[in-house]
Formats: C-alpha cells, structure tokens, sequence
C-alpha cells in the first residue's frame, strides 16, 4: 500500500467549516460519505469556502481550515429529525483564513487563472503535493508545517 499521504480540497460555507473545525470533524459534499471514504489515515486536507454563510450569497473565497485524518473511520451522525451526516475525524493545524486569489498563479489544479472557481463545483477534490504546501505555507507559520 501507498504510504504516502494525499491531499484534498472540500468545499464548504465558512460557518460551517468552523463547525467543524470546533468539533475536530470533517463533512463533504452536503454529509456524503463516499467521498470521506477516500481519504485515508495520514491524509491531509484544506477547506475552501467560497461564501461566508451557506445560502447566502456573500462571498468569502477564503482557505478556512486545514487538517490531517487522524484514522480511517467514516461514522455518522444525527444532525436533525431527517439528516444524518457522515463525518471524519480531523486534527485540526492551527491555521490563518487566507484568501485564494494571491495564491492563484502558483495553484496547479487551477488551469483556467481566468475561470478559477471551476474545480471547486465538484465539492472535494484531490491536489498534489505542491498545490497542498503552497497554500499551507501561507496557512501556517513555519512551526506549524506538517513535515511528511
């Protein structure tokens, strides 16, 4: 097995990542379970929140959390009467909100610098690992990079 570690992009309101983030707890794609299932131990990821409230239109187009998954369980969780969600648990790095557009010329999995927002429609999304270290150098202080 490939011991080296993946990095993914969710997509998700900021209100709601720092849900998670309160909670140590990943959720993707409206509390999907198959893309958690994906990920993997040791994997790392990144939220990208392109609006402030989910439902409301303010923009926020900020990387608002970044993690590592701890393990390599997806469980789920009674969130109302008629949604159970499915989660991750993440530890959580002590992360700055930074916004995307000085980050974009350096971005590879933003082809089109013109139409940026286009991969992030899909929700969640693996990078490579020079798209994950460029926006964590500009999340984290050095102290805080995870070393691999």
């Amino acid at each position: 097995m490939n011991s080296e570690p993946k990095y993914w992009i969710i997509v998700a309101s900021k209100d709601h990542v720092k849900t998670g983030l309160a909670g140590g707890f990943a959720q993707a794609c409206h509390g999907k379970a198959s893309p958690l299932k994906r990920m993997r131990k040791d994997d790392f990821l990144i939220y990208y929140s392109g609006k402030q409230t989910m439902g409301r239109p303010e923009a926020c187009q900020e990387f608002t959390a970044i993690g590592k998954v701890v393990d390599d369980e997806v469980y789920q969780v009674r969130v109302s009467e008629d949604f159970c969600s499915s989660r991750r648990t993440i530890e959580f790095l002590p992360g700055r909100d930074v916004s995307i557009l000085p980050l974009l010329s350096g971005l590879n999995f933003i082809q089109n610098k013109k139409s940026w927002g286009y991969p992030f429609r899909f929700g969640f999304f693996e990078i490579d690992r020079h798209d994950f270290e460029w926006i964590a150098s500009r999340m984290l202080t050095e102290d805080d990079v995870p070393t691999h």
